[in-house]
């Protein structure tokens, strides 16, 4: 099964990465000009580093909004975890309409642990993420509260999850 799913995560950053290349490749299709009008040089290409920090900075920006909407700040862990020793959010959104088939819990699953495998704070290998119905649930060891509600935040904001059930719980082998 493990197998599987790091098959997949290649199959998906893989498809991503010949997407973009075909898309960088692409001729541009420029009208026909007469030789009356003057020509305008092509607009500045920004690198790919710039395109990924913009998109780093951007996703960032957005689950920092999240953490905060969702209550899964660090502070709201410790919370929850005081209480009942797990942490549970539901997607409004999402609830409702999910079927679980073989293929699209390998996305959803797959999904998240890319989701994780790209996030500089938290490890996929030591999240065990499970899918059954639109439920999540997380299993594994992370370095702090906060990065318990980032792995929430990631695994609900993947469609087809109505839920996430957190079991994570923090190691200080993890801490930096």
């Amino acid at each position: 099964m493990r197998g599987f799913i790091i098959f997949l995560i290649g199959v998906v950053i893989g498809a991503v990465a010949l997407s973009y290349i075909k898309q960088r490749n692409a001729p541009a299709e420029r009208p026909a000009h007469s030789a009356s009008q003057p020509t305008n040089p092509p607009p500045q290409k920004t690198s790919i580093v710039d395109e990924a920090r913009d998109a780093a900075v951007s996703a960032k920006d957005a689950v920092a909004g999240k953490l905060q909407d969702w209550h899964l700040t660090g502070d709201d862990i410790k919370r929850d975890l005081a209480k009942t020793g797990e942490v549970v959010r539901t997607n409004a959104k999402a609830a409702g309409g999910t079927i679980a088939t073989a293929t699209s819990k390998a996305r959803v699953i797959t999904v998240i642990k890319t989701k994780y495998a790209l996030d500089k704070e938290l490890s996929a290998r030591s999240i065990e993420v499970s899918y059954d119905g639109g439920k999540v649930t997380l299993q594994g060891t992370v370095a702090s509260e906060a990065l318990i509600g980032k792995a929430i935040a990631l695994a609900l904001d993947t469609d087809g999850v109505a839920e996430v059930k957190s079991l994570l719980t923090v190691s200080l082998a993890d801490k930096p």
